[in-house]
């Protein structure tokens, strides 16, 4: 049994974080909340009764075996080398330690492996964490040359404030009241704005960049051709992507779909004809990545492969790929 201490409670990642924990009975002797002083001292309900926020410190985040940290990069970089100090391994949601060499960053169903002895393990960007799950067993077994991806971002993605705005603000477009933006660039409502985070000097978005080097570290292969446009759309949770791949080994769609319905983390919704496949509606609130859309691509031919995948960012994305990390430390 661990004490469990979880960094950033309040916040809508932490909160899964504490809902999965239960969920999936984590063998936990204690659960810490801890955020900041405004939030000390507030209530938390939970299936084990309620639990009273702590104003984080050092010190008593140090008393934790293991700690789940849903706070922003500066905060970890700063605080997260302190807290493992001790004895207590931080599992970190944040961009800070992800292209660090000498840090894991791991999907448990693509390389748990790495994990070993590290202190500070790396939670992947949500839309890396969802691709990788869908893409892995299909790179293991026939190869990538080429990997293109289009993703759908839900606003909560950007957090809870986002998601209110496109809630507010859809209701003042169908009222007919004016409508503003303060989370995003532009209005939300009906619409879609293809960049997420800021510009890169190769003119990628630091998101799109952050699916590409991410993943080559993930699959250990630094050479890993691919390529992504992160576009943000007026939907509420779950990231969607579209995938299009070129394998170094010839693939169909009927052999993807049994490897497929074996992985781990995986749903295949595959029954286009009958309006089957995957979408944030049916994602949303699940732990298994959806996969569908599964077809032969008619550039590459036997070489290609077109597919769809939705995933809750929240979950899969964040909270349920830290539990899982610590699951698999215990």
């Amino acid at each position: 049994m661990k004490k469990i201490g979880i960094i950033g409670a309040t916040g809508v990642v932490g909160q899964e974080m504490i809902n999965c924990l239960y969920d999936r009975n984590f063998p936990m002797s204690e659960l810490r909340l801890f955020a900041s002083a405004r939030s000390a001292g507030k209530k938390v309900s939970t299936p084990k009764g309620e639990l009273t926020i702590e104003e984080f410190s050092v010190e008593e985040a140090k008393k934790s075996d293991i700690v789940l940290m849903a706070v922003s990069g500066s905060f970890a970089k700063e605080y997260a080398p302190q807290i493992t100090e001790g004895d207590a391994i931080v599992i970190d949601n944040s961009s800070a330690f992800r292209m660090d060499n000498d840090k894991p960053l791991v999907v448990p169903e693509v390389n748990a492996k790495d994990l070993k002895n590290a202190k500070i393990i790396a939670n992947p960007n949500c839309t890396t964490a969802i691709l990788a799950v869908a893409l892995y067993p299909i790179y293991k077994e026939f190869g990538l040359k080429k990997t293109i991806v289009s993703t759908y971002q839900a606003t909560s993605g950007a957090g809870y404030e986002a998601m209110m705005e496109l809630e507010n603000e859809t209701r003042n477009y169908l009222e007919g009241k004016e409508v503003s933006c303060d989370k995003f660039p532009s209005p939300i409502p009906f619409n879609l704005i293809p960049r997420i985070d800021i510009m890169t000097d190769n003119n990628y978005s630091k998101e799109e960049m952050k699916v590409v080097n991410e993943t080559r570290k993930i699959f250990h292969n630094s050479e890993l051709q691919i390529s992504c446009t992160a576009v943000r759309i007026p939907t509420f949770r779950a990231h969607a992507e579209s995938v299009t791949i070129e394998t170094e080994r010839p693939i169909n769609p009927e052999k993807v779909r049994d490897i497929l319905k074996n992985a781990k983390g995986v749903e295949v919704i595959d029954d286009p004809k009958n309006w089957q496949f995957p979408m944030p509606l049916t994602a949303s609130k699940k732990y298994n990545v959806e996969i569908g859309r599964i077809r032969q691509n008619i550039i590459f031919n036997e070489y290609g492969l077109d597919f769809f995948v939705c995933g809750d960012q929240l979950l899969k994305g964040a909270a349920l790929n830290a539990v899982q990390i610590a699951e698999n430390i215990v």
